[in-house]
């Protein structure tokens, strides 16, 4: 695994956009990590042409299993679906991504030079990178980004490098579930952590549920931060009680739910449960994943239907009806059918007053997905036309829009979200 440092700027259009949407790239990108990513500096111009507008510039570290060769096409490909044309030389563009340093290489051939030959030479390069990677050192030079930063002259001091944002956000949602009461089971990480954001960022009270009150807590914190309305609910969803807990506690606390998303399952794919038996495995993953969503499901639907309104999201997979290969393969397409028929019954019962609906993802990088061997990032790339993992952000996006009424016409429907994959 390489590890790679990046300049991002723009000087064209919503030059923040552009960063936030090359950041969000990146992070789908198989074979692609992205570790860490400065603040946004606006900067002057440098060998540009006459009345070209100040640039935001950003550096970033990835790590990644790409070579060279192999990230600078993927970069220019970004660049290209972001309307990068290039023209003339330094002329203003929407978005511009550079590599600044690999590993410890020094190459040199006609399409690319590392270390970046100008890199030690420009403060809005060296500014970035010195934020998140003060002690990294130049391949050929042997200084560290900090020394080389002491040591501009006082002439490129004097130019402007002002810090403008501490830290990327994706872009808000509008605000079309004001008003609304939401429940995300399994929302202390991952794809839950997601969607609680995104409802609370589009304006619905958020109860955060978790098995432990340090991690719902620290959600409901991110949700505070962004102007939201959260509480937290902790139960043990593997027990019926724990189930029960959780109902009580919403009722307790809001009075019921206006939307109530099926998020939490159980992760038998890392950590000591990967290494548990076949039985073990498909056992837990009935209780959270089935008997949980089926009982809560159920009760909170009644409910729903006597206050007249309502809309229940269960979690499905997009594999559950073609099947895929493997004991993992066995033990989700049994469970996620299971969950996928249950939703479709479950909304003939509840219409008119209750919408039900499945979202059933595709490759979506989560913890698994993060720490995915190489065959497997290969394998995304493979089975998806888009190219490039779905992200929890994606599948909150979809869950925003099934909750809202816009969808107002969609009940019993599985949605796929897998950036195009057809299988079977």
């Amino acid at each position: 695994m390489h590890n790679a440092y990046l300049a991002l700027g723009s000087n064209l259009g919503d030059r923040q956009q552009a960063l936030d949407d090359a950041l969000e790239a990146l992070r789908a990108q198989p074979h692609v990590f992205l570790r860490a990513c400065s603040s946004y500096y606006e900067t002057d111009p440098v060998d540009s042409p006459p009345e070209s507008g100040a640039f935001l510039n950003a550096a970033a570290w990835i790590q990644t299993s790409l070579t060279p060769t192999e990230l600078l096409e993927c970069l220019l490909r970004i660049e290209h679906e972001h309307g990068r044309v290039r023209s003339v030389l330094n002329a203003p563009r929407p978005l511009d991504l550079d590599i600044l340093i690999v590993d410890d290489l020094i190459i040199q051939n006609p399409i690319l030079t590392l270390p970046h030959p100008r890199m030690h030479q420009r403060r809005f390069v060296l500014e970035p990178l010195a934020e998140i990677a003060p002690q990294l050192r130049h391949p050929e030079i042997g200084l560290s980004i900090a020394e080389l930063l002491a040591e501009l002259p006082d002439s490129d001091r004097l130019r402007t490098v002002e810090r403008i944002q501490t830290q990327w956000r994706p872009r808000l949602p509008m605000r079309d579930l004001v008003g609304k009461r939401a429940v995300i089971t399994g929302s202390s990480s991952g794809i839950g952590r997601a969607i609680a954001l995104e409802l609370a960022a589009a304006g619905a009270t958020v109860v955060i549920h978790g098995r432990t009150a340090a991690t719902a807590e620290r959600v409901a914190t991110e949700v505070r931060s962004i102007g939201g309305d959260a509480r937290i609910a902790i139960a043990d969803l593997r027990t019926l009680d724990g189930c029960d807990t959780l109902l009580e506690s919403v009722e307790s606390q809001l009075a019921g739910a206006d939307l109530w998303i099926n998020n939490a399952g159980a992760d038998t794919l890392t950590g000591e449960a990967a290494s548990w038996s076949f039985d073990r495995k498909l056992d837990e993953l009935w209780r959270v994943d089935v008997q949980a969503t089926i009982r809560l499901s159920r009760a909170i639907g009644q409910r729903m239907v006597r206050q007249g309104h309502g809309v229940i999201l269960t979690m499905g997979w997009d594999q559950a009806e073609m099947g895929m290969e493997g004991d993992s393969g066995q033990l989700f397409a049994t469970i996620k059918s299971a969950i996928m028929a249950f939703t479709r019954s479950l909304a003939v019962e509840l219409a008119p007053a209750v919408r039900v609906n499945a979202l059933a993802p595709g490759w979506i990088r989560t913890a698994w997905g993060d720490g995915a061997s190489p065959v497997w990032q290969e394998r995304v790339r493979r089975e998806t036309p888009l190219l490039v993992w779905g992200l929890p952000e994606d599948i909150a996006a979809t869950a925003h829009w099934a909750c809202s009424p816009a969808a107002r016409f969609i009940t019993g429907q599985i949605l796929r979200i897998n950036g195009g994959a057809v299988r079977g």
